[in-house]
Order: structure tokens, then sequence, then C-alpha cells
């Protein structure tokens, strides 16, 4: 018996043996394949990346060639005021450029449309620009130790040149492809091999990263890319590990079995009330800019999670779950009193300045909620007229009847409505015509597709001048380059958010800002002779 059983132990070893080999082969040669594969993948979209930088580069330089030919024509060689107000409106035309400045014929600064230089710089390298007669390129650093662009230009017969100053990282990739941030090396060089710009590390080992170079035929410079191989798209790579996919799966579902056994249940509900009693829930102020004079519209109201640990968590983690139990309202409460405290001095001084907060579409079906707003800013420094309430889409209105009837008594009262996330939401258009509001704010997703998707930049047009027909202002949110701006200025809308200005802010670094950006100052004190016509006049 034991004999027998041996012979079967051993048959069956064998059997084993054999099927895992001839298993393995396939692998093998599936495994083979997949290499060359991810390799030609991976080449062409580093390679696509460095087209991508390329246009790039060559957009913002025409920008500046353009601004810089604009201002050569009008004449503008000196100091003078008015060439200096000339100056100044090619800076903010022209978004890349940093400083505009006349330099003398050693290459040393006179003036700027900033009033003062950026700082010391140092000269680096200096050659003709292809592609533009008469333009000089300057490679520079500033104290910071910052690499900026310098172009530069005679103008007429003088001895004078204008200039202009951009960061050299405006001439590189700032973003993937995939939307994340850009974590390859890559930089421009000039025709003769001077570095104009670079960003991120070179890999050392030659033989593990993938690198495209790519030539400008506008402006002659190349734009190289250099990527490890283990950056390659991970939905490639993955391929790689297709034979170990099932044995994660089983592993990834006996640990949750594991997990759900030994785990004790919490009260992630009883987690929020604490933390609303304990006042961990704080408000971030991400700004609102006027794309076309620069100045600061306001802000929008972001709330975030600041544990005992001073960790941050995001609003995606527990605004669903505060929704769901009702606690979103006097979330929404405090953190409008919060603001008051906080903000509510500086923007009450400041009229103009607009400040959002996000509404819960439940909360437009309360009639209280109006009640809670007035008593909220009426003993605040915050004007009901500054203040914008945020539709979100997160949920279907169900009453139509009520929600207007409270948004109604909302504007009554001075305060301004918005349906926020337009084009995501459950009736975006619906919503503009049927509940009179005041604003529709554009969401990211359109935003990032203007000026690569014909469909999107349609649809934002077409919202735009619905908005504009219906006496309804518009913001763009999520921008974060300059090429945004520029598409949105062109069909028509005034005001944005996004990274491309500023992040979401703490209070302190918000205030700051406005303070900066719209300085208020001091009333002065009146003079003996003031006193005394006033004394004689009463």
């Amino acid at each position: 018996m034991g004999l027998v059983l041996r012979a079967f132990t051993r048959r069956n070893l064998v059997a084993i043996f054999v099927g895992v080999l001839l298993a393995g082969v396939p692998l093998l040669a599936l495994n083979f394949w997949l290499d060359g594969l991810i390799e030609r993948q991976g080449q062409a979209e580093i390679t696509t990346a460095a087209r991508r930088a390329v246009a790039l580069a060559n957009s913002r330089f025409q920008l500046v060639i353009e601004a810089l030919d604009n201002l050569a024509a009008q004449g503008v060689n000196s100091c003078r005021p008015d060439a200096i107000d000339a100056m100044r409106q090619a800076a903010f035309t022209a978004m890349p450029i940093k400083e505009v400045a006349i330099v003398d014929p050693d290459g040393q600064t006179q003036c700027t449309h900033l009033g003062l230089p950026l700082g010391q710089r140092n000269l680096t390298a200096s050659v003709p620009m292809v592609g533009a007669e008469g333009y000089t390129l300057d490679v520079m650093q500033i104290a910071n130790g910052q690499p900026m662009v310098r172009l530069r230009r005679k103008v007429g017969a003088g001895p004078n040149e204008i200039a202009a100053l951009v960061p050299a990282l405006l001439f590189l990739p700032q973003v993937s492809m995939e939307g994340n941030p850009f974590s390859a090396y890559a930089h421009i060089a000039t025709r003769d091999g001077t570095i104009i710009g670079f960003t991120g590390e070179r890999p050392k080992d030659s033989d593990a990263r993938i690198a495209v170079k790519v030539p400008s035929e506008k402006f002659g410079f190349e734009a190289e890319i250099v990527a490890p191989r283990g950056m390659l798209p991970a939905e490639h790579a993955g391929l790689k590990w297709l034979g170990l996919f099932s044995a994660g799966v089983i592993a990834i579902i006996l640990a949750c079995v594991v997990l759900t056994i030994r785990r004790t249940p919490g009260n992630p509900v009883a987690d929020i009330e604490r933390a609303l009693a304990a006042g961990e829930f704080v408000p971030y102020y991400q700004p609102i800019v006027d794309i076309r004079s620069g100045q600061l519209r306001g802000a929008e109201v972001l709330v975030r999670w600041r544990k005992e640990d001073g960790s941050l968590v995001l609003p995606g983690a527990f605004i669903p779950l505060a929704e769901s139990s009702g606690l979103i309202r006097e979330m929404t409460r405090d953190l409008m009193r919060r603001v008051c405290v906080e903000a509510g001095s500086a923007i009450g001084c400041r009229p103009g300045l607009k400040i959002s907060f996000n509404f819960a579409g439940q909360l437009f079906s309360d009639e209280s909620i109006v009640k809670d707003v007035c008593k909220i800013f009426s003993g605040s420094p915050i004007k009901l007229s500054q203040v914008v309430l945020e539709l979100t889409e997160r949920d279907p209105i169900e009453n139509f009847t009520e929600t207007r009837q409270v948004i109604a008594a909302l504007q009554g009262l001075g305060v301004r409505i918005a349906i926020d996330d337009v084009g995501t939401g459950h009736s975006g258009l619906s919503y503009m015509l049927k509940l009179g509001v005041d604003i529709i704010k554009i969401d990211k997703m359109f935003v990032d597709a203007i000026g690569t998707d014909r469909n999107s930049t349609t649809i934002v047009g077409t919202l735009v001048d619905l908005a504009h027909n219906m006496r309804m202002d518009v913001v763009a949110e999520g921008v974060e380059t300059f090429e945004q701006v520029m598409h949105l200025r062109e069909l028509g809308i005034r005001s944005a958010q996004g990274y491309v200005f500023a992040p979401p802010l703490p209070g302190s670094a918000f205030l700051q800002l406005v303070e900066a950006i719209d300085p208020i100052a001091a009333p002065a004190e009146p003079n003996a002779a003031t006193v005394a016509s006033r004394s004689s006049a009463a």
C-alpha cells in the first residue's frame, strides 16, 4: 500500500512539474512580447510628450515676441512714464512675461514695468534667436537662483533695447500626458547646445531609460525628455504581471475577509459630530480673479477637516456622509460663522469682494435656512450683498417650487446664487432656466479640454452666450495654465479660479494675499488747518 502511495505521489509531482513547465513556456513568450509592446508604447508616448513640449515653448516664445514687437512699433525705448505704461500693458497681456525692461547696449537694466528689477541677475549665455530676426536670447539667473530667459531686440536707431524676462520653467512641460505633475527629466536647448532650462533629474543608467529629442522647426531649439522605464504607464507595465493577477485577487479577498471578521465597527457619523463640536472643520479660501484686469474678485470657501494630530482631510472624504446624515446644515452654518470671524473685517471693507459658500441642494429646500443666513451675516462686517451661495448638484432637486421660493427669498436679502460644476451634475441647463440663479460656474472638466477638444470649447461658448443673454455672470473653475486663461478670455469669461492663480489657502495666507493685492490705506490724520477750518465752520 505504501509503495502504491509513493508511486502515486511521485506521478503527481511529475505531472505538476510538467504542467508548470508547459504553462511557463507560453507565459515567457507572452512576457517577451509584452516587453516589446511596452517599449514601443513608452517610446511613442515620450515622443508625444516631447512634441507637446515643443508646441508649448513655441507658443510662449511667440507670445513674448509679439508683445515686444508691439512695443517696438510704439517706439518704446526709454523710461518715460508713457513708455512704462505701455510696458505694463504688455506684461499683463502676455501671460508668460514676468518683467518688461529697457536695457542699455551693455545689457544693464535701465528700468522695468515693475518700477524695480526682479533682482540681481547673472548672464550665463547669449545667442541670436533663430526664427526671430533681430532678437537675442539670454539665459540668466536672478538672485534666488531661478533660471530665467530674456528676449531682447533693438527699437529704432537708438542704443537701447526692449527686453522681456520669462521663467525658464514656463517653456518646459509641467503636466504629464495623464494630467499629473510632470516627473520625468526635460530640457530645451538652443541649436548650439546651450541649455535654456531644465526640470527633473536625468536618469543615470542609460540602459534603463527612454530618451527622445524633438526639434522646433520654428525657433531652432530642441526639446529632450528622458524618462526611466519604470515610469511607463501603469496600464501597460501592469500587463507583465498578468500571471500574478489571480493570486493577488485571492489574497485581497482573503485579507478583506480577515479584516471584516476582526474589524471593530466604528461610527463615522459620531466622528463628524465630535469634530464639529471640537471646531475641527476649518475654512480654506480659493481666490477668484478677474482675468481681464488681474484684480481679485473674491474667493470660494472650501472646508477642510483639521484633525487633532494636525492632518488635513479633504471634503470628498466626509461631505457625502455629512449630507446623508443631515449634519451638512450645521457644518455649513459653522463654516459661515468662522469666515465672518476670521475674514469678516478684510472682506467687509472691500465691497467689491464676494465670498462664496457651497450649499447642498437639500439646504435650499428648507425655508429656515434663509433666517440662518440673515442672522449670521447681519451681525458681521460682511454684507449680504457680498455673499454667494453655490448650489451643488450631487443630488437632484426634488421640488423645484420649494427650491425656487427659497432662492428668491435669499436673493431678496441681496444674496447671489450660483450653480456649481455646470455640465457635470444632474440637470445644469434645467437649473439655469428654472431657478433664476445669478452665476454659473463652468466645471474643470470643460476648462481642461478648452483649446484641444472642439466639442468642449463649443459647449463652453454656448453656456457663456446663454448666461450672458440671461444676465448671469460666469466663473471658470480649475484653471491651471496660461493657455486656458487666454482661451477663456476669448470666450468672454471674466472670472476664474484655479491653481494657475492660487490653490485653496488657509485664512492667514488668504488675508495676506488680499492685503497685498488690494491694500487699504489707513485714514489720514487731520492737520491743524483742517481742524481749525471745521471749528470755524461749526
